[in-house]
Order: C-alpha cells, then structure tokens, then sequence
C-alpha cells in the first residue's frame, strides 16, 4: 500500500520531505508532482525502480526516460552540451521542457536509449519537485505518469494513489499540477526537433 504525503504547495513540509526521499533512497517508486503534471519517479541506479515504471505505462526499451534534475550544474553531469545548446537551454529552465541530449558516461545503460546512446534532461519549475531533489542530491529517474488506459495523465493526487496503490510507494499530493506533460526537444542533432508539443512554449526552437 503506498504511503500517502499531503504536502504544501509554497512551504513544503522539510519531515515529509525527507521521509519521501528515503523511500527513493531505499530504492522505492513514487508519484510526484511537476510543473507539467504528475510523474513516477525513482533512484537513478534504482533498476527495479525502471521495470516497475514500464510495467505501470507499458513501455519498451525505445522510450526515452527522463533525468529530472535540480539545476543546469548538475543536468551538465549527465549530458553533452555544446555553446549553442548551453544557451537554448538556459534560456528555457525551470520550466515545461524536456531535451534529447547525447549522454555521458555518467548515466546508466540501461537508461539509454539503444541506437542513439541519448537520454531526457529536464530542470522543473515547481516547488516540491524541487525540494525533493535538493534533498535528493541527485537526478531523479523519472516518466510522466500517463496510464496506458487513459488519454491523459491523472492529476489528482487521492486518483493516483486509489489507482496505483500497489504499483508505487508513496503518492505526494500538492494540489493541481495540470494535465499537459512537457514540451519534448530533441537536441541530439544538428538542429532542434521538437518531439512533442506540451506545456512548454515551442517557438523559440522552431
């Protein structure tokens, strides 16, 4: 049964906090809130953490999934940006975007994608996101938690956590966080792409 965090939106409660992210630390799933919409979440090298998230939104090994970071330094670790890549992103974060980015060897595997040896980078503008991984220290493993039997993401938090009360480990409830997942761009390339249009403003990629 997945444990249930009522947190406020502005003032995040630093105990529930911390509980939250010694479940990720101890190797556990969560659904949390983004400026987008809800996603599941876990450990970077949490591997059992990965299946369980493909097993819940029925994915195969050519989704990309998404390192959900704090700060521009630490999404650096974890992906290969060029001076022109370093400004379009800047300019973008925090906020609804998602980019396609060449990984370094700091990423595990099994978390690339198979030919293009890429992987999702994102910085989200939300408060508790936020303070889960300052607490955290590092990226979290993440993927929007669209259901394959639904059209759009839930966002609710008592929805999620009746619905996928055996699936995950804890539900963090802060209130409404919309329904439009991120804008995706793929940067891997000469020039940008934009994979899916979301909550982000796409223009100034086009």
């Amino acid at each position: 049964m997945a444990r249930y965090f009522d947190v406020h939106p502005v003032d995040p409660q630093r105990r529930s906090i911390s509980q939250v992210v010694d479940l990720v630390r101890g190797g556990g799933l969560i659904a949390y809130p983004t400026d987008s919409c809800f996603a599941l979440g876990c450990g970077l090298g949490n591997r059992e953490g990965l299946a369980r998230i493909r097993e819940i939104r029925h994915l195969d090994d050519r989704h990309h999934f998404t390192l959900v970071c704090s700060d521009f330094a630490q999404l650096g670790q974890f992906v290969k940006v060029d001076n022109a890549v370093f400004r379009l992103i800047k300019a973008s974060t925090p906020g609804s975007y998602t980019f396609i980015l060449p990984a370094t060897k700091e990423v595990p595997r099994q978390l690339l994608h198979p030919k293009k040896k890429t992987v999702g980078v994102r910085i989200p503008d939300h408060v508790v996101a936020q303070a889960l991984l300052t607490e955290l220290g590092e990226p979290m493993l993440s993927s929007t938690l669209l259901l394959p039997a639904h059209d759009e993401p839930l966002t609710q938090g008592w929805e999620i956590k009746e619905e996928l009360d055996n699936a995950v480990d804890a539900v963090i409830d802060s209130g409404d966080c919309g329904t439009e997942p991120t804008t995706v761009i793929d940067l891997s390339g000469d020039t940008p792409e934009i994979v899916r249009r979301g909550a982000g403003d796409p223009s100034r990629f086009e």
